[in-house]
């Protein structure tokens, strides 16, 4: 004879299991405070300026534009990529304290096999010889840190409101 023969043992271990049960629920409540980064938030009257790096949500980067850096170096499977991160953030801050002042947009690194490529949109104004100086004065400091050759891609613009894409 076994347990469940008996109707009574059934309903006792139906008992067991419905209080198991009850016991081991899971309760799932919504975040309150959901802090999101990257995201700027709509403003009353639409007035704050977004760049066209600024215009796109973390999400849709990958698919709408193209990303900051691009780094083909990992192809190895070595610890490169974390060279290349350490690397890029140098880059910003050469460039940040080299071109003082100067760079309405943030700085894009590109890299493409051994060539890394820097881009940017820095303001009208200064003499153009200061300018080829600064070039030039970065691409060969730069491809002596890094032991590649380095290409500076700059565009001027007029004013800071022609870099405005959109309002918000």
């Amino acid at each position: 004879m076994t347990l469940f023969t008996n109707l009574n043992n059934v309903k006792i271990l139906q008992e067991i299991l419905k209080s198991f049960i009850i016991q081991r629920c899971i309760h799932v409540s919504s975040t309150i405070n959901r802090v999101q980064s990257g995201r700027y938030r709509v403003t009353l009257k639409k007035n704050r300026p977004l760049t066209y790096e600024m215009a796109y949500k973390p999400n849709e980067i990958a698919s709408k534009k193209s990303w900051n850096s691009w780094n083909t170096s990992n192809i190895d499977n070595g610890n490169r990529p974390m060279e290349s991160a350490i690397e890029d953030m140098f880059i910003r801050r050469f460039m940040i304290g080299t071109w003082h002042s100067l760079f309405l947009s943030e700085i894009l690194i590109k890299r493409h096999h051994n060539l890394v490529r820097i881009a940017g949109v820095i303001r009208q104004g200064f003499d153009p010889r200061k300018i080829y100086f600064l070039t030039g004065y970065t691409e060969e400091l730069l491809s002596y840190y890094l032991h590649c050759p380095v290409k500076i891609e700059i565009q001027t613009i007029e004013n800071k409101e022609n870099i405005i894409y959109k309002y918000i």
